[in-house]
């Protein structure tokens, strides 16, 4: 029997608690706006329709989403309307047809999925600042994470 002490293992799950930690952090603030954007982009709240204006900053973060650009889109000019010739009536306006019940659906699904995305990431966030052994650490990667896409934003 050998009296020498065996070596301590390398403590592989705690680094891994630790890299999910920081990587977390700064991919956080991120997931947050992709989770809020992509919720109101279900039902296309950040395009204007006839009767409907979106709020600026919904239009804005919805062009970061989709084309990683802070700004508004330039509106678009109306089509002009071809020439009719005299005493022809102008057609009625296409009625909108009735969205399909599997398409509704599976919107508020991704809409649902899109609120539990949100709250799963900000409670591993919470979790992140107030728990464990990295506590500074995780404030600064949150703070590395909601900065560093503002800045490259901001960029000309």
């Amino acid at each position: 029997m050998s009296l020498k002490p065996t070596p301590r293992p390398i403590a592989w799950p705690m680094l891994a608690r630790q890299i999910h930690t920081v990587v977390g952090m700064v991919i956080a603030p991120s997931i947050l706006m992709f989770a809020v954007t992509g919720g109101l982009q279900i039902f296309r709240l950040q395009e204007s329709q006839p009767g409907y204006t979106p709020a600026p900053l919904i239009e804005k973060l919805g062009r970061v989403h989709k084309d990683q650009v802070f700004a508004m889109r330039a509106p678009r000019a109306p089509r002009p309307e071809p020439a009719r010739p005299a005493g022809v009536a102008a057609p009625r306006e296409a009625e909108t047809p009735a969205t399909p019940l599997s398409k509704t659906l599976l919107q508020w699904f991704f809409v649902l999925v899109s609120v539990g995305l949100f709250l799963s990431t900000l409670l591993g966030v919470w979790m992140g600042v107030t728990m464990g052994r990295l506590k500074t650490v995780a404030r600064w990667s949150l703070l590395a994470g909601t900065v560093i896409p503002v800045a490259i934003l901001l960029l000309p």
